[in-house]
Formats: C-alpha cells, sequence, structure tokens
C-alpha cells in the first residue's frame, strides 16, 4: 500500500467513519488477497473518498490526466497526491490515449491491486442507475480478474453535484459489496463484452434498488430531462 494511502487510511479515514457513519455490507466478499475490479454505481464524488474509506486493502482510482501535469505550486501538489494515493491517469479524450488507462491497469490488478471504476462514466444526474460501458468487462477479461459490484446509496445527498464539500448527517450512506462475477475464460468481443456489462449492471441494481435506464447517462454539458447535469467522471 502507498505510503501516503496508508497515512491517508490512519487519518483521513477514521475521520470519515465518524463523520459521516457510512453502514457497510458485504465486506465478506472482498478478497483478502489478489487483483479485482470495484464496479460500482455513481452518485457523486464522495463516491470516491467513502469508498476508500471502507475498504481494508488500497484501491487504485482513475482520475483525469491534467490532474498529473498540472504547472505551478497547484499542479505539483496535485500530481504528488495522486501519484502518491497510486492513482491511475486517464485520458479523457478517447481513442488511443484512453487506452492507456487501461494498459497501466492490468499490470496492477495482475501485480494483485485492486481497481474501482464506474461502468456508468459519469454521474447519475438524477439518482437513476444508466446504462453501463463496456470497458469494465474488457479489463477484467484482460486482466483475468474478478468484478465485485458495488451498490453506494445515500452520497447524492450528502454531496449533490456542483457542491465541492460533502455535508455529514444529511442522508444515510450504505455500501454494499456484492459477489464477486468472474469473467474468466468468457470472450473479449462486442457481444459477449455487452452481454458480461449487463450482467454486471444488474447485480448494482440489486444492490442499491435504483431505477434502470437503458441509455448512457448524459454528460454534464448535456441537457437530460429528469435531472440535472452532470460533470463526467472515471472512465469504465
Amino acid at each position: 500500500m502507498p505510503l501516503l494511502y496508508t497515512i491517508g487510511k490512519l487519518t483521513v479515514g477514521p475521520a470519515m467513519r465518524l463523520a459521516f457513519r457510512p453502514v457497510v455490507e458485504g465486506l465478506e466478499h472482498i478478497p483478502a488477497s489478489g487483483g479485482a475490479i470495484f464496479a460500482g454505481n455513481h452518485l457523486s464524488v464522495a463516491d470516491e473518498l467513502l469508498l476508500g474509506t471502507v475498504v481494508p486493502r488500497h484501491l487504485a482510482f482513475w482520475a483525469k490526466s491534467e490532474y498529473f501535469t498540472g504547472t505551478g505550486p497547484k499542479g505539483a501538489l496535485s500530481k504528488f497526491v495522486l501519484t502518491g494515493l497510486g492513482a491511475i491517469p486517464v485520458e479523457r479524450a478517447g481513442g488511443r490515449a484512453a487506452l492507456s488507462a487501461f494498459d497501466a491497469a492490468i499490470p496492477a490488478l495482475r501485480g494483485g491491486d485492486l481497481v474501482a471504476v464506474y461502468p456508468e462514466g459519469t454521474r447519475s444526474p438524477d439518482g437513476r442507475l444508466y446504462r453501463g460501458r463496456t470497458g469494465t468487462a474488457r479489463l477484467a477479461v484482460a486482466a483475468g480478474v474478478p468484478v465485485i459490484p458495488v451498490g453506494v446509496t445515500g452520497t447524492d445527498k450528502v454531496q449533490p453535484i456542483g457542491t465541492r464539500i460533502p455535508r455529514p448527517g444529511k442522508a444515510k450512506i450504505v455500501i454494499r459489496f456484492g459477489k464477486p462475477l468472474d469473467f474468466t475464460g468468457r470472450s473479449d468481443d462486442r457481444t459477449s463484452l455487452r452481454e458480461m456489462t449487463d450482467e454486471l449492471m444488474a447485480e448494482i441494481q440489486k444492490l442499491t434498488g435504483q431505477e434502470y435506464v437503458p441509455r448512457y447517462a448524459p454528460r454534464r454539458a448535456e441537457p437530460t430531462s429528469g435531472g440535472t447535469p452532470t460533470a463526467g467522471s472515471a472512465p469504465a
């Protein structure tokens, strides 16, 4: 576990648990060793903070590549923190640049690390669960590791889209871990990846009880009927 991550687990972690008092279910599904992908719904920026708080092992998150290349004191601090936390940089432009994030994640997973992804590709604009993108399934097949479904509720009330700081006490936060999904030996063709992704999203929905929307979540710049626009976040 990276040193800075360890320090955070010993300091920020207890403070987060005390302030937000998350209810955690299914910890027995987290492997004691070996690589695995944590794939969950995405309601709020607070999801990452709380997930990292309750998972006992090191959990590597994706972070926009701009956070690693900024200039000046702020840019240097951002790069130092994210590198120290073991974050994986990802290009938001797509194409070959975006695939570099998967290239970095595969050896980490094969080496026994845990990686967190959000298959919806962005925060839900209205609290519903949107269609998953197939990158999570592709990563699981390539790395040969299981996928652990994660369902989080309440974080959209604690830190709604547009707010910068989470607000304790605004809602009960529940984090549920489902049984690992083993996609070993499955084909990585388009049809198979879609099937695996749909299986994963169905398991996430069981954990959250969210209404499912069979289309991709809109990015923040795109209007949506039934909710507020949202910003993009982790790739999947």
